[in-house]
């Protein structure tokens, strides 16, 4: 129970104005109230340079940082107090200020509860020195955020069923007549997708075409949000020579994605250990 700084104050004798004067040149001094921490600041500013220097990936946020921490240090921090600590050594990555935005048709949940309910599709293009403007072409599952990707000169429907076909290898060993049914495939309403052969494709591998609702992008957003991802740790980290090189690149990055990217809707696990834990609960 705690009890008022003024009953305390009344009962012991002491003034009010000299605890709140102490309190004040505390912060001052830098002295943090309440009970003595298990490291100091100077050292976990230190410790949060380290997991900053020493990962693969580049802006990450306070709360991976706090989780990098745990994981991989066995230090258990609050998360304000990382907060706190990074944003007076300005190690906080900028972030675009949000906008207000008026009530849309589809507010919905898009993630699903479970691996392979929902893939998202979605393309962007990025540029070579040697070979111009090329395409990449991603997958993403919706639930593990797990990714498959595909560089292409050309942006056609082959190139853009590629990730497709790689995505249904992976999870289900081969390609073959709806060996992949109970899967909707969420993309928008570029041409490639709305092609014969690729929804063709589609219906002989049992996938469900699952198109975003029109003018909202949002219903595609988990592999809008990969895509945001690639860009900033990859196609624009630096200029690429040709396509074979941008390809090596990008199928690095993936597999690092894959293994290593913390999610934080997943309790700050990779796309790889939410698969094997989500495999294991549908085991049990």
């Amino acid at each position: 129970m705690q009890i008022p700084l003024a009953t305390v104050c009344r009962v012991t004798g002491a003034p009010r104005s000299t605890i709140y004067y102490r309190r004040f040149r505390g912060a001052e001094l830098g002295i943090r109230p309440g009970p003595k921490t298990e490291i100091s600041d100077d050292e976990l500013l230190e410790l949060i340079g380290r997991v900053i220097v020493d990962s693969p990936f580049a802006g990450e946020g306070h709360r991976k940082v706090r989780a990098h921490l745990r994981r991989k240090h066995g230090l258990f921090v609050g998360k304000n107090r990382v907060l706190r600590l990074m944003r007076t050594a300005s190690l906080l990555a900028p972030q675009r200020a949000r906008r207000r935005r008026a009530p849309r048709p589809h507010d919905g949940q898009i993630t699903t509860d479970a691996p392979n309910l929902r893939w998202g599709t979605d393309a962007t293009m990025a540029w070579t020195r040697n070979d111009g403007w090329v395409w990449v072409f991603v997958n993403v599952d919706h639930h593990t955020d797990e990714a498959w990707c595909h560089v292409a000169k050309v942006g056609n429907r082959f190139a853009a069923l590629q990730p497709i076909y790689d995505a249904v290898i992976d999870r289900f060993g081969r390609l073959g007549p709806d060996v992949a049914r109970g899967i909707k495939l969420r993309h928008d309403w570029g041409s490639q997708y709305r092609s014969h052969h690729f929804l063709g494709s589609l219906a002989w591998l049992g996938i469900q075409d699952d198109a975003a609702y029109v003018g909202e992008p949002e219903c595609n957003g988990v592999a809008e949000r990969f895509i945001r991802t690639l860009k900033e740790q990859c196609l624009w980290a630096e200029l690429y020579e040709d396509l074979d090189h941008l390809r090596q690149a990008v199928g690095t990055f993936t597999e690092a994605y894959n293994t290593e990217w913390l999610i934080e809707r997943l309790g700050h696990r990779t796309p790889r250990e939410a698969y094997a834990a989500a495999t294991l609960e549908d085991a049990a």
